[in-house]
């Protein structure tokens, strides 16, 4: 690093930052695709930024250094400002009552007198890019349109209609499309085509409308290239279509406020008027700004520090919350800006002001309560385990908590709605839908992985499965379990048996008596027929054991016999 990378590198950790690394789009190359990939790669130096994901006022580069001019007292934090033209120039959007089923909220703005240069024109949408993937939920929540006003004529319309009555020529093509030709269009587009499923299946799509009958957008999905914005534009119509009502005001807020600095009368914006239905009328945005009252000493106690309230509201100000002390000397009053929707709570302007101060200011101190710290006990029972397991001549494995409902189901020969297993709403992969039941799909998968392995495999894991459980507040509870599989050539059901006989030795459980534990014939579609029997200990099934059913061993690529044993450890605690 140079010293100014350095000093760059320091003043973000102060902000509460991370400068993640200093590279350039052909180091990034050189990387990702080998030096040969390289040519005609730039050597500017990019600066890679972690930024915490509520702040998306520091998504975009006039954020960012906005933010810390402030930080560093070299600026005042700007006062954004709302202006509402007079009636024959207020841009009006009327919502119709057919977006009800797709989506039926909307906010608008427009942004007077805009100068882009080529550096602006790209930190917009790229702005509109970082939200789309953040706060906007890839475009599920909120959809963002920007529009060059001068080409359109308001008032406007936002409706829905059914997809074969839509007809416009779509961003950056030379043909007009039907809205299902697009959908065939962009299925094969490696950035639209993670979207198209938001609407797809709906029986009518959302579109927004001029007063000529000009398509501006087909909301989540594309803008119409009539009203396209380039480093011309002067006027910019931004529109935000959505299924949640805040968070849609809170994009718009931030679109505005990044970029109402390069108009004409910088930190305006002219508000938009938005009816709806039911005849109710909105101006947007709202650019609201609100007051919080905090107790310096509270402020001084959370933090471990002792600060006067003139030094604190000092602080708070260089993080763009403007702060002053009330007429008690004790009290701050605090001025949550429109950029900062992540204040939410009283503690969110307590960090910053612990940011302001210096994390690495704060002197630290042994802490008043004294407290002996003691292993968790089913943790400890554990690795207890599994030190005698290992030294029983089984290998442990450690395999993912989450898997296929196949794995859990039809490979082991039980009906999906018999595993009472939590379900992943939006699954990435089919390897990783539902959270584990049984430790014995893990295991099989292990052995068929290393069947080239010398015979016989003896693995075994002591982990959580996860079952569905309505008594808890998340709806889940967790159990620690045990298995062990024994491959070989012949089922070797007996090694298994003793590796449960010597469990139990282990964990002081007899065999055979009142308290301790016995096995009892069972029938389970996931083990041979009489080869299969329940664990019981006290009275209450803990496991089963037993020679696997041919047709799980099939299923999960295996070809020889296999005995397993799996028990819920828990009840010895």
């Amino acid at each position: 690093m140079f010293p100014a990378d350095e000093e760059f590198d320091e003043l973000c950790f102060e902000f509460g930052l991370e400068l993640d690394e200093i590279t350039s789009e052909r180091e990034i190359l050189s990387k990702e695709k080998g030096d040969a990939k390289v040519d005609g790669a730039s050597d500017i130096i990019l600066f890679k930024i972690d930024v915490p994901a509520n702040r998306y006022d520091l998504l975009c580069l006039e954020g960012l250094v906005r933010g810390l001019q402030v930080f560093k007292e070299r600026i005042d934090a700007p006062r954004y400002k709302r202006i509402t033209p007079a009636d024959s120039q207020l841009q009006r959007l009327f919502i119709t009552e057919e977006t009800a089923a797709v989506r039926p909220f909307a906010v608008a703005a427009v942004l007077r007198n805009i100068t882009f240069t080529q550096e602006r024109y790209e930190n917009f949408i790229d702005l509109q890019e970082k939200l789309h993937q953040n706060i906007c939920r890839r475009r599920t929540l909120v959809a963002i349109g920007t529009h060059d006003l001068d080409t359109i004529t308001g008032p406007f319309i936002f409706t829905a209609k059914p997809p074969s009555s839509i007809r416009f020529k779509p961003l950056n093509q030379s043909k007009e499309y039907t809205a299902p030709e697009l959908m065939e269009l962009y299925r094969t587009d490696s950035h639209l085509k993670h979207f198209l499923h938001i609407i797809e299946d709906k029986p009518v799509y959302p579109v927004i409308y001029d007063s000529n009958g000009v398509l501006l957008s087909m909301p989540p999905i594309i803008n119409g290239d009539h009203t396209k914005i380039n480093l011309n534009t002067r006027n910019v119509f931004i529109e935000c279509t959505a299924t949640d009502h805040t968070k849609a005001k809170i994009v718009l807020d931030i679109m505005v406020t990044m970029f109402s600095e390069y108009c004409s009368e910088p930190f305006t914006v002219e508000a938009a008027e938005v009816i709806y239905p039911d005849g109710k009328t909105y101006f947007y945005p709202e650019l609201a700004y609100r007051k919080e009252t905090l107790a310096a000493e509270n402020i001084n106690r959370k933090i471990g520090i002792r600060e006067t309230p003139d030094k604190l509201a000092k602080l708070l100000t260089r993080m763009c919350l403007k702060s002053h002390v009330m007429e008690d000397g004790k009290q701050l009053e605090i001025e949550i800006p429109p950029t900062r929707a992540d204040i939410i709570h009283a503690c969110d302007i307590v960090e910053d002001a612990a940011v302001a101060f210096g994390y690495n200011n704060i002197q630290m101190t042994i802490p008043k309560t004294y407290t002996i710290a003691n292993q968790f006990s089913l943790n400890k029972l554990t690795e207890l385990l599994r030190q005698d397991l290992a030294a029983a001549g089984f290998t442990e494995a450690l395999t993912f908590a989450l898997c296929s409902v196949d794995d859990i189901a039809d490979k082991l020969g039980i009906p999906v709605s018999a595993t009472n297993a939590a379900h992943i709403s939006n699954p990435k992969t089919a390897e990783f839908q539902v959270a584990r039941t049984t430790l014995l799909p893990g295991l099989l998968k292990t052995i068929a992985a290393n069947r080239k392995m010398p015979l016989p495999l003896k693995l075994f894991e002591i982990s959580d499965v996860v079952t569905k459980d309505n008594c808890t507040d998340v709806g889940t509870r967790n159990h620690r379990h045990l298995c062990a599989v024994y491959y070989n050539k012949n089922p070797g059901f007996e090694v298994i048996h003793g590796l449960l006989d010597r469990v139990m030795q282990l964990l002081a459980v007899s065999a055979g008596t009142e308290k301790g534990y016995r096995i009892k014939a069972a029938e389970d579609p996931a083990f041979f027929p009489g080869r299969c029997a329940e664990i019981l200990t006290d009275g209450k099934t803990i496991g089963k054991l037993g020679v696997l059913h041919p047709d799980v061993i099939t299923k999960f690529d295996l070809t020889l016999p296999c005995s397993a044993l799996e028990i819920n450890i828990e009840p010895f605690l």
